[in-house]
């Protein structure tokens, strides 16, 4: 009888009910309440549903040293983790991306882009203020990189940079992302008024099949000759959207629009969630993080509605200024909180297709401005 106690007190010893403590706890209602918003709420379900799992994967403890923990060298989970950390993942996703992105809106009036680039002001305000917290300057970098609103990218630049900071930075970066709905409304109201919600847009001249073959070889070589750094993420980008363009390579572009970035998109989610281990991740510097993640994003919203409310004092045919919100690069989310905003005021007025323009220019900003932030921290 003794004997059996013994071992019914080993073995429950050796559960994860055992080793809980508040801490995990604390993580898997996170965990849950991720899920929860992708499934119900319909909150970016692709990303929240894989991420939060991986949540709820990474906080059951386990012993150390039985290979199971994704910090332990010899884990499953270590291994399909190093897609992040070597920083692989991301520009198979933006491979993806390139392939799925129509660019025409952009071609169609140039001017847009501006306010892609404008919406890239969050990311180097919250740099100088992360410097101002204390923060190293290779951890503001990786921090200031919130303010895209662009997950791969901010998973590149931490992993180049600050890889100890990976976990909380992608949370935050994919956090917000989600959450554009939620986020962005209020702070485009608060910047426009009734009058300049209702402007109407004139439809974009039709773009020629030879332009849009053209532009991604040269908006690669213009963009990576100006931010080299950034190489790996645009250099997918435009790769995958000559692959969807040029019309004799549609088979690699439906494999890198759908079977390569969903796949990666499902390792990316689960790992970067599973990196929430409570004992690494519950810390004062990645409750700093998400602030200064949620003030990068609204910084840069923000940025984005004024420039193009600075623009409409010098042109004659005026932009809506919700347009410039979609200038953060979460695609196509903040489009389509641009079009919602707008057809609260006028259902008859639609911004979708405009709001484009700035969204996919703000993806390739964003990876311009990681890749200035990059080369600046290597000197």
């Amino acid at each position: 009888m003794e004997n059996l106690l013994e071992l019914l007190s080993q073995f429950l010893a050796n559960t994860g009910y055992y080793m809980l403590d508040y801490r995990y706890l604390i993580m898997i209602g996170i965990g849950l309440i991720f899920v929860y918003l992708g499934i119900a709420k319909e909150y970016e379900p692709l990303l929240l549903v894989p991420i939060g799992f991986g949540i709820l994967m990474g906080n059951i403890p386990v012993f150390k040293g039985l290979g199971l923990g994704i910090y332990e060298d010899n884990s499953v989970l270590h291994y399909l983790y190093m897609g992040v950390t070597s920083g692989v993942y991301p520009p198979l996703i933006f491979l993806g991306i390139g392939a799925m992105t129509d660019f025409s809106t952009m071609l169609a009036r140039p001017l847009l882009m501006l306010l892609g680039a404008a919406a890239q002001m969050g990311i180097f305000l919250t740099f100088l203020g992360a410097l101002a917290l204390g923060f190293a300057p290779n951890e503001a970098a990786s921090i200031g990189i919130i303010g895209g609103a662009d997950g791969p990218t901010a998973i590149f630049l931490t992993a180049q940079l600050a890889p100890k900071l990976i976990g909380p930075i992608a949370v935050a970066a994919y956090s917000y992302m989600a959450l554009v709905p939620v986020i962005q409304p209020p702070i485009m109201k608060l910047l426009t008024t009734r009058k300049e919600r209702l402007i109407r847009m004139e439809e974009p001249r039709e773009v020629a099949k030879k332009e849009k073959i053209i532009f991604p070889i040269a908006g690669f070589l213009l963009c990576c000759l100006l931010a080299p750094a950034a190489l790996p993420l645009l250099g997918m980008l435009f790769f995958g959207n000559l692959l969807k363009e040029c019309g004799v390579t549609e088979r690699l572009a439906v494999a890198a629009r759908n079977s390569v970035i969903d796949t990666v998109t499902i390792l990316l989610g689960v790992t970067v969630g599973a990196s929430t281990q409570a004992d690494v991740f519950l810390t004062g510097q990645s409750v700093g993080i998400f602030v200064l993640g949620a003030l990068s994003f609204g910084v840069a919203t923000a940025s984005g509605v004024i420039f193009a409310k600075i623009i409409n004092l010098f042109i004659r045919e005026k932009i809506n200024p919700l347009l410039g919100a979609a200038g953060v690069s979460a695609v196509p989310d903040s489009a389509r909180v641009v079009q919602h905003v707008g057809h609260q005021e006028d259902p008859t007025n639609f911004l979708l297709m405009h709001a484009m323009a700035p969204n996919v220019s703000g993806v390739i900003g964003s990876a311009i401005g990681a890749g200035i932030l990059w080369s600046f921290m290597m000197k």
